[in-house]
C-alpha cells in the first residue's frame, strides 16, 4: 500500500468520501442522462476503491434486471452471466441486502458456474454492495478485481459508504427520469387533446353538425382507416389546411 493510500485510510470514512460524495451529488444539478450520470457513479466506485479494475451498477426490480454505467466490458459480460445463471455476488448483495466480498473467485464455491465463467474473464476478485433508498431495495454496486485478495476490510466499508450515498442518487435520478417521461406524456396528452377539439371544428363547419356528431365521425374515419382518433384528426386537420391554399 502506497504512502497515500495509508493516509487516507487513517481519516474517518466520511471525510476520506467528502470529496466523492460532492461530485456524487453534483451529477443531480447537470443535465445528463440517467445513463451517463450511472456510468459517472460507476467510474467514482472504480477511483473510490484501491485496487478495482472494473465496477458497474446493477438495477433491479421485479420485472428487470439490467446493468448500467458499466467502466469495463468484462463488467458488462460478468453482470450478464449472474443474469443468466440466476447467481453470483451481486445478485445476492441485491436480493439480501447484504454486502458481499468474493476474495478469491478460485476458491469460492457459492456460485460454481458465475464463478467459473468470471474466471475465464480474468476476474479474481469481487465486492457487491446493496442499493437501497429508505425501504426500497434498487440494485446494487459492484468492483472487480485482476488480482485474488485485492480488498481488505477498509474497502469493503468504503463501498458500503458510497452505496448508500449512491442510493439516494439513484432514486433521485429514477425519480426525475419519471417526471421527465410524465411530462412528455402530459405534453402529448394535451397536443391530442387540441388536435382533435380542432379537427371537431373542422368538421362541425364542414358539415353543420354539432360536437358530438362531430366526435362519431372522427371515431367512424379512424374505424375505416384502422388508425387512432388522433390520426384521423391529423388527416382531417391536414385537409383543412390544404383546402386554404
Amino acid at each position: 500500500m502506497s504512502g497515500g493510500q495509508v493516509a487516507s485510510s487513517s481519516l474517518p470514512l466520511a471525510d476520506e468520501l467528502a470529496g466523492v460524495f460532492a461530485r456524487m451529488s453534483g451529477l443531480l444539478l447537470s443535465e445528463e442522462t440517467v445513463e451517463t450520470a450511472l456510468g459517472v457513479l460507476s467510474a467514482l466506485a472504480q477511483e473510490t476503491v484501491p485496487n478495482s479494475t472494473g465496477a458497474g451498477v446493477s438495477l433491479i426490480d421485479r420485472r428487470r434486471r439490467r446493468s448500467s454505467g458499466s467502466t469495463d466490458p468484462r463488467v458488462q459480460a460478468a453482470d450478464g452471466l449472474q443474469y443468466e445463471y440466476d447467481e453470483g455476488p451481486c445478485l445476492a448483495a441485491a436480493t439480501d441486502r447484504v454486502f458481499v466480498r468474493v476474495d478469491d473467485l478460485a476458491g469460492d464455491r457459492r456460485w460454481p458456474r458465475w464463478t467459473a465463467a468470471a474466471l475465464d474473464l480474468g476476474l479474481r476478485s469481487a465486492m457487491s454492495a446493496p442499493l437501497i433508498a429508505g425501504d426500497r431495495p434498487l440494485g446494487a454496486i459492484k468492483v472487480y478485481a485482476d488480482e485474488a485478495h485485492a480488498f481488505d476490510e477498509h474497502s469493503g466499508q468504503l463501498l458500503t459508504l458510497f452505496s448508500a450515498q449512491a442510493a439516494i442518487l439513484v432514486a433521485n435520478l429514477q425519480h426525475q427520469e419519471r417526471a421527465q417521461r410524465l411530462s412528455g406524456g402530459m405534453r402529448e396528452a394535451f397536443r391530442t387533446r387540441d388536435l382533435v377539439c380542432t379537427a371537431k371544428g373542422v368538421l362541425m363547419g364542414r358539415h353543420a353538425v354539432d360536437e358530438a356528431t362531430a366526435f362519431g365521425m372522427l371515431l367512424s374515419r379512424g374505424q375505416e382507416s384502422g388508425t387512432s382518433v388522433a390520426q384521423a384528426a391529423r388527416a382531417v386537420v391536414d385537409s383543412a389546411v390544404r383546402r386554404r391554399r
